[in-house]
């Protein structure tokens, strides 16, 4: 399969409810590499590069979010690829 990036912009009650933290187990689960991050805007950030099923399976997961998030809104844009290994949350 093809592998592709996106990246996402979730907005909502996205930081500090362990949001990054659900991102990363779920994109380690999915085999995908890439990033999350909070943004100072209070959004969270993710760049993930996979097969576009897997990705299409992040997003969904996104908009869930863990127990004590609330999502109003993710924001899906194409990006380059990245060389990079696993998944990790970014600083």
């Amino acid at each position: 399969m093809a592998r592709i990036a996106r990246r996402y912009f979730v907005r909502g009650t996205v930081q500090g409810v362990g949001f990054r933290y659900f991102v990363e187990r779920a994109a380690q689960e999915l085999g995908l590499t890439g990033w999350v991050r909070n943004l100072d805007d209070g959004r969270v950030e993710v760049y993930a590069v996979g097969d576009a099923a897997r990705l299409s399976e992040l997003c969904g997961l996104l908009w869930r979010g863990p127990r004590w998030s609330h999502v109003r809104s993710v924001e899906e844009q194409e990006a380059a690829i990245e060389k990079r290994s696993g998944f990790h949350i970014a600083g």
